[in-house]
């Protein structure tokens, strides 16, 4: 009944819904016959329908080795965020996970649903990883590592600084845009860009996600999970589980405006990576997952349901986003920082936005960028 009322809400979803459907059923007809390819291509989307739609279109060298670094950092993932797993028995599977992707016989029981499934039978993905070219197993292997280890030591450490959200999200993103300008470089098909800016690209989406996530995380079995940085929440709450409590609502709210607020710091970096890239293909892959990301920020500042339930765009918007993410035009189009005004459509963005330029504007550092 919901998608059905966004539906007759929005009337003009359902051209793009019906383009995302026929496109969904596409990708499913260009799935690999061979056992382990097909599994991997079946697994990545279950495990992220929108991006499994986004990477049909590279070409297939490169469509092959960006699909086996995403299952590969994912089953990584899956086992950091599996609480129920033992730390001593953690620590050592991270730290070691860059080696095991070349051990066809090699798995692991953990996370649930279809990530358990991706554990169980990782041998798949291992033996897909051996036959890429050995430049992208390099990559994928090097990224893997300083993954891994990233984590490693972040489950030692609780995230009390702006500085340790800001290298704990290099770890987990940073470095995975990282790997992937890596990926698009041994491709042929882009230049090397510098670490700061890929950095960056992954710092936007994971904070856009740690923000998104606040309540999921937080309610966390048998553990919570903790990424908002002490040194902003200490400000509004005592613990970070009181900005869930009816009786916070007010600061919660604040605490939420400036973790997009630091979360917008990162748009700049974001824009200027996606001006350099020169592959169609390259760039909406790049570009889709980053515009959703503005639209999802949008969606949560000063919005206390963040601390209630699940915000997220709808599903006709995301199918737009989809469909019409083509260019930096596009980008520019539905980003309200690169406008002289902003579009009545997001207009919360600009409480945040003019907060963001007020500091940029007191470190001497340049405004928003402008078409």
């Amino acid at each position: 009944m919901g998608t059905l009322g966004a539906i007759l809400r929005h009337p003009e979803d359902i051209y793009p819904l019906m383009k995302l459907k026929v496109a969904a059923r596409y990708a499913e007809k260009q799935i690999p016959s061979q056992p382990h390819w097909a599994f991997c291509y079946i697994m990545i989307h279950k495990v992220s329908r929108s991006f499994s739609l986004v990477i049909q279109q590279l070409p297939v060298e490169l469509r092959d080795a960006v699909c086996i670094f995403y299952l590969v950092l994912r089953a990584l993932d899956t086992v950091e965020d599996d609480t129920s797993v033992a730390t001593e028995v953690k620590v050592p599977i991270l730290m070691s996970f860059h080696r095991h992707v070349y051990d066809r016989e090699w798995h692991f029981s953990c996370g649930t649903k279809d990530y358990k499934v991706l554990m169980d039978q990782f041998h798949h993905v291992s033996t897909a990883f051996l036959e890429l070219g050995k430049h992208y197993k390099e990559a994928i292997e090097d990224i893997t590592m300083r993954m891994g280890a990233g984590m490693a030591k972040f489950i030692y450490k609780e995230v009390e600084t702006i500085d340790d959200y800001d290298e704990y999200c290099h770890y987990v993103a940073g470095l995975v845009g990282l790997g992937l300008s890596k990926l698009f470089f041994i491709s042929g098909r882009e230049d090397s860009v510098s670490d700061s800016l890929c950095n960056s690209m992954g710092l936007f989406l994971q904070k856009t996600n740690i923000i998104r996530d606040y309540l999921e995380d937080i309610n966390e079995v048998p553990k919570c999970r903790m990424f908002w940085p002490r040194q902003i929440w200490n400000k509004y709450v005592n613990k970070l589980e009181d900005l869930k409590y009816e009786e916070n609502s007010v600061k919660a709210v604040q605490c939420l405006n400036e973790m997009v607020t630091n979360a917008l710091a990162h748009v700049e970096d974001c824009l200027t990576y996606m001006s350099t890239l020169r592959d169609p293909a390259i760039f909406r892959f790049c570009a889709i997952p980053q515009v959703m990301a503005i639209g999802t920020l949008a969606k949560c500042y000063n919005n206390i349901e963040v601390f209630k339930g699940v915000v997220k765009m709808r599903r006709g918007l995301t199918a737009k986003v989809i469909d019409h993410t083509r260019a930096m035009a596009d980008v520019y189009g539905c980003c309200p920082c690169c406008h002289g005004g902003y579009p009545s459509r997001i207009p919360i963005w600009k409480p945040a936005l003019d907060h963001v330029t007020d500091v940029r504007k007191k470190d001497g550092t340049s405004s928003w960028p402008s078409m």
